[in-house]
């Protein structure tokens, strides 16, 4: 019944019985339909089929491959709620954010990664909304939507952004953070670390590993090399 409805309305539109304009194209829901984490995580899977792509496909931008030493200054973007931030926001964040460190910081002045990853996937029961739809549509019956795009779930204190550059681009990059804010709904706090770069080492410990030999180079990262050692032939 209710494609033969549809069906007469599309061919009363061809005979120019029906304008276009009766038809009205609905655009995005806003992020407060979406922003707060109700269910239980919905992944894709082979259950979960036909979820458009994310918005967001790159995470790393700026010199991705510069060794350790080379950026030892970290600033954070951390959430201050528990919620839902769509791909949508995400990649405008990081647009935002990539733009102003270009300025301030150069090409290849910094290293920044997006650390929230959206999986969860959220779905959305269309309505019709044309001329006689009330004699369509079902209303609240069978309102199981379909998938309509993903958002990543986070916690307060989950690290949004990072980026890692030289200490004489502090001011640059807190700025960053600060526009890429913007983006998000909720609140969020920029967070200075005392980390050397995107390690787990203090600057002091950082330092004296590296002087010492317990700590080697390892890209944008470094190995921690155990002190203690299996016993060899000469011992």
């Amino acid at each position: 019944r209710l494609v033969q409805e549809i069906t007469v309305c599309i061919r009363h539109i061809r005979c120019g019985h029906l304008s276009h304009n009766t038809f009205s194209v609905m655009g995005r829901r806003p992020a407060k339909c979406y922003r707060y984490c109700k269910n239980k995580p919905f992944i894709k899977s082979r259950y979960c089929r036909g979820v458009p792509d994310s918005k967001i496909r790159i995470y790393d931008v700026g010199r991705k491959s510069a060794p350790c030493a080379d950026f030892p200054f970290v600033v954070h973007l951390v959430s201050d709620e528990r919620e839902q931030i769509s791909s949508n926001a995400l990649e405008a964040a990081r647009i935002a954010a990539n733009k102003c460190l270009t300025k301030f910081c150069g090409r290849e002045g910094f290293h920044m990664r997006i650390r929230a990853h959206p999986f969860h996937v959220i779905r959305i029961n269309k309505m019709l909304s044309c001329a006689g739809a009330d004699r369509l549509q079902t209303g609240m019956r069978h309102a199981y939507g379909k998938p309509d795009s993903v958002v990543a779930r986070v916690k307060i204190g989950d690290v949004l952004i990072s980026v890692r550059s030289r200490d004489t681009f502090k001011a640059g990059c807190i700025e960053a953070m600060r526009r890429a804010k913007f983006k998000f709904p909720g609140r969020q706090k920029i967070v200075l670390s005392r980390k050397w770069g995107f390690t787990k080492w203090n600057r002091d410990e950082y330092k004296q590993g590296m002087a010492e030999g317990w700590l080697v180079p390892d890209g944008s990262h470094v190995q921690y090399v155990s002190r203690h050692g299996v016993w060899t032939k000469d011992e």
